[in-house]
């Protein structure tokens, strides 16, 4: 849910014509929304470093325990920022016992780097 209380609409990654680099034409206006939404959840430094360090991961995955102590704030918040990216679409959460585990969403990573592509 996003602050309003509204669920995030996220984009239909395999859904046809969405979306030529921007480079090349417009992007549809059902599709910006959602994507703005994911680059709107890369845009804070330490969500952009958890998605690094997610979408790196040996594996495929990470534990939320592995991601907590790369940073000096405190849990509560790292816990936010994981939210919006999954909610974002940006990641998937599995619990595991007392253990969140995350993995990344190319589909979507992929969508966002071909919208920005200019070289098409």
């Amino acid at each position: 849910m996003s602050k309003s209380g509204q669920p995030i609409a996220v984009v239909d990654v395999n859904a046809d014509g969405c979306c030529a680099p921007m480079a090349q034409s417009r992007i549809p206006p059902e599709a910006a929304g959602s994507l703005a939404q994911a680059f709107k959840a890369l845009g804070d430094p330490i969500r952009l470093q958890l998605m690094s360090m997610i979408a790196s991961a040996p594996g495929g995955e990470i534990c939320v325990c592995d991601l907590t102590p790369a940073f000096e704030i405190s849990g509560p918040t790292i816990s936010h920022h994981l939210r919006v990216l999954k909610e974002s679409g940006l990641v998937t959460a599995e619990r595991r016992a007392s253990w969140v585990y995350y993995r990344p969403q190319p589909a979507l990573m992929r969508r966002l780097s071909a919208l920005l592509d200019i070289d098409d």
